[in-house]
């Protein structure tokens, strides 16, 4: 049983765990403000279009 208590306590302590979901979080914020400050550049394409042209600039060079 005394086993069984230091398990559990030593779960309890264990916080690497906390340290993936906090990384994922800050992923995930970034990642919709990125996708927040990219729509305007969009300028009414649909977003397939959107890609196809940034994948044109990266490629090509700088466009306007």
């Amino acid at each position: 049983m005394n086993q069984l208590m230091n398990f559990v306590r030593a779960f309890a302590r264990e916080d690497d765990g906390a340290q993936i979901v906090e990384y994922a979080l800050i992923i995930a914020v970034v990642s919709i403000g990125l996708i927040l400050l990219l729509m305007p550049a969009a300028n009414g394409l649909n977003f397939q279009a959107f890609i196809t042209r940034v994948n044109t600039c990266l490629t090509t060079g700088p466009c306007v």
